[in-house]
C-alpha cells in the first residue's frame, strides 16, 4: 500500500512537471542534516510558501495539513505543518525536502531534490528533480516560519 502511495505522489508531482533544473547541486549530509545553503544564499520564505500551497508545484498540501485556513482539502497522510519551524531546525528541514528517504527509506514523501532511485519516471521528466534547489531554499525558509 506505501508503495502504491509513493508511486502515485510521484506520478502527480512529475506529471505536473514541478522540477526544472536538469542538474543537480552538490550537497554533503551531516547525520540528519544539509548544513549549507544548496544556492549559497537563503531562500524567500514568500515564494516558499506560495510553493507550498500551489497545487500544481510542491504538492505539500495533498499529504499535509497546515495553518491555512483560506486551503480546502489539506491531507491527513503526513504531519501537520504547523509548528515546523519549531520541531527542525532549518539544517533539518532541508534534508527532509531533499531526500527524506535518507532518513526514514519507507517514508511516502517524495525526494524533490533527487534522481536516483524513482520509479515510473515519465521519459520527458527523466533526470529532473521535483523542485530546483531554489525552490527547495524558499519552502525551508517558508517552513522555517511556522514557529505557533
Amino acid at each position: 500500500m506505501r508503495a502504491r502511495v509513493v508511486a502515485i505522489l510521484l506520478a502527480i508531482a512529475i506529471g505536473a512537471g514541478v522540477g526544472r533544473a536538469d542538474e543537480l547541486l552538490q550537497y554533503r549530509t551531516v547525520g540528519s542534516t544539509i548544513s549549507v545553503y544548496l544556492t549559497g544564499s537563503p531562500g524567500d520564505a514568500a515564494r516558499g510558501r506560495s510553493i507550498v500551497l500551489n497545487r500544481a508545484v510542491g504538492l505539500c498540501l495533498l499529504c499535509h495539513s497546515g495553518p491555512f485556513p483560506e486551503e480546502r482539502f489539506q491531507g491527513n497522510l503526513a504531519p501537520d505543518l504547523k509548528g515546523t519551524g519549531v520541531r527542525w531546525s532549518v539544517e533539518q528541514l532541508r534534508m527532509r525536502m531533499v531526500d527524506s528517504r535518507k532518513l526514514n527509506p519507507d517514508t511516502i514523501m517524495p525526494a524533490y531534490y533527487a534522481l536516483d532511485g524513482l520509479n515510473r519516471v515519465a521519459p520527458a521528466y527523466g533526470g529532473k528533480p521535483l523542485l530546483t534547489a531554489e525552490q527547495i531554499e524558499d519552502v525551508v525558509a517558508f517552513l522555517a516560519t511556522l514557529r505557533d
